[in-house]
C-alpha cells in the first residue's frame, strides 16, 4: 500500500518543515504544548507515524542533553537558588 512506501523527497520536506515549526513554537512557549497544537497537527498529518514517535524522543533527548549542558554543571553552592 501507498502508506508503507518511503515518503517522497516533497513529503520529507513537507514533514521536516513541519517539524521545524513546530520545535521553534515549543521553544518560544517554553514547551508548552497547548500553544503549538495546530502545528502539532500538521506535523502528525505530514510525517509518518514512526518519524512522529522517533522526533518525540529526539526532541526529548535533546532538551535532556541542554538542559544538562546548562545545568548540570553549576557549582554546588548555587543548586539551591533558583
Amino acid at each position: 500500500s501507498a502508506e508503507m512506501s518511503a515518503p517522497t523527497m516533497e513529503e520529507r520536506k513537507a514533514c521536516w518543515g513541519a517539524r521545524d515549526e513546530l520545535w521553534q513554537c515549543l521553544d518560544r512557549h517554553g514547551d508548552d504544548a497547548a500553544q503549538c497544537e495546530e502545528l502539532r497537527l500538521r506535523f502528525q498529518s505530514r510525517c509518518p507515524q514512526q518519524w512522529v514517535k522517533y522526533f518525540d524522543k529526539r526532541r526529548d533527548f535533546l532538551k535532556y542533553k541542554r538542559q544538562l549542558e546548562t545545568e548540570g554543571y553549576r557549582p554546588p553552592e548555587t543548586a539551591g537558588k533558583s
